[in-house]
């Protein structure tokens, strides 16, 4: 991962997304993740094609490899540590269950968080955190 620490991949344009980064910019206090939009290079680069193209699917890559949907989701909480790890027991819910209202929140992101027309520019303090 070249030392960048775990990357978390979203869709640069979705509301719901840019909110939920900008959540885990204020949670995560020792600045552990690392963000790139899935429209990015940074994508591109280090993700299957498949992926990149699923603007749907939340993505993080960390030392234990690539994780999708809710499996994704629970690892990000792992790496926030303290209280937050409590919460990632999200993955002991069977993955169909989870994964089910993953993809129906994903289906219907654009429709219940709006869609922005570009992809969310870092503030000058955020800036060292994205990756392009």
């Amino acid at each position: 991962m070249s030392g960048s620490g775990p990357i978390v991949f979203f869709d640069g344009v979705c509301g719901l997304c840019n909110a939920t980064v900008d959540r885990l910019l204020q949670w995560d206090t020792n600045a552990v993740l690392h963000f790139a939009p899935l429209q990015g290079s940074t994508a591109r680069e280090r993700l299957p094609a498949a992926m990149v193209n699923d603007l749907g699917t939340f993505i993080l890559l960390d030392d234990v490899g690539l994780h999708e949907r809710s499996d994704a989701a629970w690892r990000v909480l792992h790496h926030l540590g303290g209280g937050w790890r409590a919460l990632a027991l999200i993955r002991y819910i069977p993955l169909p269950l989870r994964d089910a209202v993953y993809g129906l929140v994903a289906r219907n992101r654009y429709r219940w968080f709006g869609r922005r027309e570009a992809c969310r520019l870092p503030t000058a303090l955020e800036r060292a955190r994205f990756l392009p």
